[in-house]
């Protein structure tokens, strides 16, 4: 039984200097993992961050009425419209103003953007009246 023993021989230069390229290439990798992989927090502000929170208003003329329609934005989102300023001969006068008002309220919540609001043909002048408006309103809302 012969066992040679062999005795390496190693310099505490090349040791510290081989721990620190080590050290340095895992910061690399490490540090081009983090610049290049999407992080799931960074797509969650870009989808919120649609418009300032708060409720934001916009004149709209009705023949000689002009009405205010304000705009509800909650979480970057519109989220209700209501009409302001909306009486008796007002309704008389439109009287399709308050169904489409609803109508673009119950679809608020389901669409990304207001040009998603569909509607029927019957009461086309006045959803496209409407939808300008609210458009006016979240122009304020980006600001």
């Amino acid at each position: 039984m012969s066992s040679k023993t062999k005795i390496v021989v190693l310099k505490a230069r090349e040791l510290i200097y081989t721990g620190i390229f080590i050290l340095l290439g895992i910061l690399l990798i490490l540090l081009l993992i983090f610049m290049f992989v999407p992080s799931h927090k960074s797509k969650k502000t870009k989808e919120t961050s649609g418009y300032t929170q708060g409720v934001y208003s916009s004149p709209l003329k009705l023949g000689e009425n002009e009405l205010e329609l304000s705009v509800t934005v909650k979480d970057g989102k519109a989220r209700s419209v209501s009409l302001k300023h909306l009486n008796k001969s007002i309704k008389t006068m439109y009287p399709l103003i308050e169904p489409s008002l609803n109508e673009i309220n119950k679809q608020l919540p389901k669409v990304q953007n207001i040009d998603d609001i569909k509607f029927d043909g019957q009461s086309q002048y006045t959803y496209t009246l409407l939808k300008q408006a609210i458009k006016n309103a979240l122009k304020k809302a980006q600001d």
